[in-house]
C-alpha cells in the first residue's frame, strides 16, 4: 500500500477517472489554471487540456445549469464548488433539475453527475463558510449522498460516484485534504468501494457500544475510542461512508453486538441526519437497544469565529468520551 494524503487520493481518482472516460470533464471555479482552490485539480489542465477541465466564473448557477444540460446530453461532469456554503447559489437547478429528472422525464434522462465540494469547520472560516449540508441533501429524492473519511475511501468512492449513473452528493471536508492513509491496489485503476456501504472500522470482541460517524468526525472518535480503550472500556467505529443509501445492514449488525449506539456528527441536532438515523435504527432494531440512542453534534449556534470558541461547540473528544461513559451507566 502507498500513503498519499487526502488531496492526492481525489486527485488520483479524478486523473484516472478523466483517462478512462473521455465524457468525463471536471468544471468549476479555480480547477484548471490555479489547479483547484485546495489543490485537488493540480496537474488535470496540463495532462487533459481546457476542454476537460473547465475554469468557469464566479457564478455557481450558471456553471451548474450548465452541467446538468452537459449530464443530459450523455457527458459526465464533475461539479466542484469552492465549497457547499456556495452550492446554495445553485440549489434550484440540484435540487429541482438533477435530483428530479430521471423521475420526471419517465426515465429518458440519466444524470451521471458529481458534486463535489468541503464543507464544515475549517479553523476560523466564520459561520458562512462552516456550514454541513448532509442533512439538505440526503433529505432530496433523487441524490446519492457519500461522505468519506480516508484517503483510499475517498479514491474509491469518488470513483464509484463518477460511474454512477444517478446525481453523487460528494461531501469532502475543510480541514481533511493534508490528513494522510494508505491506498489499496493503488495499482489498479478499477478499484471501486461500492455506494452505501458501510466500514466497520474497530470490531473488539468485548465492545460495549458503538459509535457511528462519518466524515472528519471520524477523526475525533478514532481519538477517543483510543482515550476509552484507556480506561477499560472497549467500543467499536462504524464509519458510514454512504448517508444516502446507508448500510441498514451494517447498523443493524452493530446493534445486535453491542446493544448501545452514540451518534456523532458534525451538523446541529435539530432536524439533522443524525436525528434521523436514531429513528432508523429504533425501526431496524429496537429490541435490541439497551439504552436510549445517544447524539453528539455541534451546539444549536452560528459556528464562531473566534479560534477559541470555535472548537468548544463542536463535537470534540471529551464531548464524545463523556457522552460514550453516559450511554454505559
Amino acid at each position: 500500500m502507498a500513503e498519499v494524503t487526502i488531496r492526492e487520493a481525489l486527485n488520483i481518482a479524478l486523473s484516472e477517472e478523466l483517462a478512462r472516460d473521455d465524457k468525463v470533464f471536471l468544471i468549476g471555479e479555480e480547477v484548471g489554471h490555479y489547479n483547484g482552490a485546495y489543490k485537488v485539480s493540480q496537474g488535470l489542465l496540463d495532462r487533459f487540456g481546457e476542454d476537460r477541465v473547465v475554469d468557469t466564473p464566479i457564478a455557481e448557477a450558471g456553471f451548474t445549469g450548465l452541467a446538468i444540460g452537459a449530464a443530459m446530453a450523455g457527458l459526465r461532469p464533475i461539479v466542484e464548488f469552492m465549497t457547499w456554503n456556495f452550492s446554495l447559489v445553485a440549489i434550484d437547478p440540484i435540487i429541482n433539475i438533477a435530483a428530479k429528472l430521471h423521475l420526471m422525464s419517465g426515465g429518458q434522462f440519466s444524470m451521471p453527475i458529481v458534486f463535489r465540494a468541503p464543507q464544515g469547520a475549517g479553523g476560523s472560516l466564520g459561520a458562512q463558510h462552516s456550514s454541513i449540508f448532509e442533512s439538505f441533501y440526503t433529505y432530496t429524492p433523487g441524490l446519492k449522498v457519500v461522505a468519506p473519511a480516508t484517503a483510499n475511501d475517498m479514491r474509491g468512492l469518488l470513483k464509484s460516484a463518477i460511474r454512477s449513473d444517478n446525481p453523487v452528493i460528494f461531501l469532502e471536508h475543510e480541514r481533511i485534504y493534508a490528513l494522510k492513509g494508505e491506498l489499496e491496489e493503488r495499482e489498479n485503476s478499477d478499484y471501486l468501494i461500492p455506494l452505501g456501504k458501510a466500514r466497520l472500522v474497530e470490531a473488539k470482541e468485548t465492545a460495549e457500544l458503538t459509535i457511528v460517524c462519518w466524515s472528519f468526525t471520524y477523526y475525533a472518535v478514532a481519538e477517543a475510542v483510543q482515550r476509552l480503550q484507556e480506561e477499560g472500556i472497549a467500543a467499536d467505529i462504524l464509519d458510514l461512508r454512504s448517508l444516502q443509501p446507508v448500510d441498514e445492514e451494517a447498523l443493524f449488525a452493530a446493534v445486535q453486538k453491542t446493544h448501545r449506539i452514540l451518534i456523532v456528527q458534525e451538523a446541529t441536532a435539530v432536524a439533522s441526519y443524525g436525528s434521523w438515523l436514531s429513528h432508523k435504527i429504533q425501526e431496524l432494531a429496537l429490541d435490541e437497544l439497551d439504552a436510549p440512542i445517544a447524539l453528539v453534534a455541534t451546539d444549536q449556534v452560528p459556528m464562531p469565529y473566534a479560534f477559541t470558541l470555535e472548537p468548544a461547540v463542536l463535537p470534540n473528544v471529551e464531548r464524545i468520551v463523556a457522552a460514550a461513559k453516559e450511554l454505559l451507566l
